[in-house]
């Protein structure tokens, strides 16, 4: 496998991504965004994930 020797650019450099979860009383889902840009974002019901032990 060859390393990836891709130098990242200015423009991956200044975004900033966080997650959140949100509970309508109905939904719980996972909201992703890029708060650096306008509508970046996605949000996925939580129902359809697994956790991280049953992942790995």
């Amino acid at each position: 496998m060859v390393p990836n020797t891709a130098t990242q650019s200015d423009s991956v450099a200044q975004r900033e991504v966080m997650a959140s979860l949100d509970d309508d009383g109905r939904t719980e889902r996972l909201i992703i965004a890029d708060t650096t840009t306008d509508d970046a974002w996605l949000s996925v019901p939580v129902s359809g994930s697994v956790s991280l032990q049953d992942w790995q």
